[in-house]
């Protein structure tokens, strides 16, 4: 049966950022990459050119170092494309880091390793940059990873998810480690499981691979799920964005 949306998903390209470039890795793994363009500034003006309503930039590097490494990369595609806006994550663990990307027009600062590490932070930069806030969420069987993946904590997706109800987070970003890049389709239960338990709206991450995809997302967006990032499938020509968002759009499943 098809269901009609208000609020249609949004698609959401990716740019991940390693040495300047725009990547993609398999299951996270940094010696696992392929480059997709030296020009991330063109980059996004090829996806913002396609009718993509945001953009998903990871600083890679930043994401190990634990700090940010590409801040002028961002800095330079929201000079060049004021009206795209941004989510940013990858090394973001001090509120000053926060302050600079927000004070550059970055609409949604992601926090990652530290909402696992000290989930008081995101109570503190939610309080401080109310609406800007996402939590990402990257999991290997449930279990939340961090460190740019390389470390896999005793904490679940979901009990997170329940630890941010009500700290003012946007949107929680789910990512399937086990799924990402590998163009094998969107872990749905576990995704809908985290949307459920914290009542945070859902960007699901890892996996999206083609229009089926989409399709099964949508059929469970009533359940919390606002959007989906996808990132190899659109460099690689098996999931058109405009006619992803254009499913989206119509609002049927």
């Amino acid at each position: 049966m098809s269901i009609q949306r208000e609020n249609p998903m949004i698609i959401i390209p990716a740019i991940d950022l390693k040495d300047g470039q725009c990547v993609r890795l398999k299951q996270g793994r940094m010696d696992d990459s392929t480059v997709f363009g030296d020009d991330p500034v063109a980059m996004a003006g090829k996806w913002r050119d396609a009718g993509c309503r945001r953009l998903h930039l990871v600083d890679l590097n930043g994401a190990f170092a634990g700090k940010p490494i590409h801040a002028q990369v961002v800095k330079d595609i929201r000079a060049k494309y004021p009206d795209l806006p941004l989510q940013i994550g990858g090394g973001i663990r001090d509120i000053d880091t926060i302050a600079a990307y927000v004070e550059a027009g970055v609409q949604y600062c992601i926090i990652g390793t530290q909402a696992v590490k000290t989930p008081e932070f995101v109570d503190e930069a939610c309080r401080l940059f109310p609406g800007h806030i996402m939590v990402g969420l990257d999991a290997k069987d449930g279990w939340v990873a961090t460190e740019g993946w390389d470390d896999v904590s005793t904490v679940q997706a979901t009990d997170l998810a329940k630890r941010f109800a009500t700290a003012g987070v946007s949107a929680i970003i789910y990512t399937d480690i086990a799924r990402d890049g590998m163009m094998q389709g969107v872990n749905i239960e576990a995704t809908v499981k985290v949307a459920q338990a914290g009542g945070i709206p859902v960007i699901a991450s890892g996996g999206v691979s083609n229009l089926d995809d989409v399709k099964q997302l949508l059929a469970v967006a009533d359940q919390g799920i606002m959007g989906a990032i996808t990132g190899r499938a659109i460099y690689e020509g098996a999931l058109d964005l405009a006619e992803a968002q254009a499913l989206c759009d119509r609002g049927y499943a």
